[in-house]
């Protein structure tokens, strides 16, 4: 019966390579999923559009969320490209509003094909810019 439970040098030392190729796997995926935010690198979080209490946008993924508090909000896709931002807006009621809080609350145009040039990013600053309209955005 002892012989069973007996185990070789060879066989216990292939466990305790499997084991820790099994803790650098799992280290090395626990640290992929840390990294919150994903394609929204430094834009990621949520940013105040200057001199306004009640506009904000958020960047997380792939994620835009526009929002302003006295209107409406709604989401989109978004990829950054160098210092171009490239908005892909989308409503989902169909409303009017959604058309109205993009362009004329943010003045950003057009609704379902914005285009920014990105002029500075910084951990607490953004600076967008499209032919002479410039958008200042704190970090919140």
């Amino acid at each position: 019966m002892a012989r069973f439970f007996k185990c070789s040098h060879r066989s216990h030392r292939s466990h305790r390579y499997l084991f820790l190729l099994f803790l650098l796997f799992t280290i090395h995926f626990s640290l992929l999923s840390c990294q919150e935010g994903g394609d929204a690198g430094d834009l990621l979080g949520q940013w105040r559009l200057e001199g306004s209490d009640t506009k904000y946008v958020s960047f997380s993924g792939s994620i835009v969320w526009i929002k302003n508090l006295n209107e409406n909000e709604l989401y989109g896709n978004f990829q950054h490209v160098g210092d171009s931002l490239f908005i892909q807006c989308y409503s989902i009621k169909g409303t009017p509003e959604d058309t109205t809080l993009v362009e004329n609350s943010f003045g950003f145009r057009p609704f379902n094909n914005i285009r920014l040039k990105i002029e500075a990013l910084g951990s607490d600053r953004l600076l967008l810019r499209k032919d002479n309209q410039t958008w200042a955005f704190d970090k919140y």
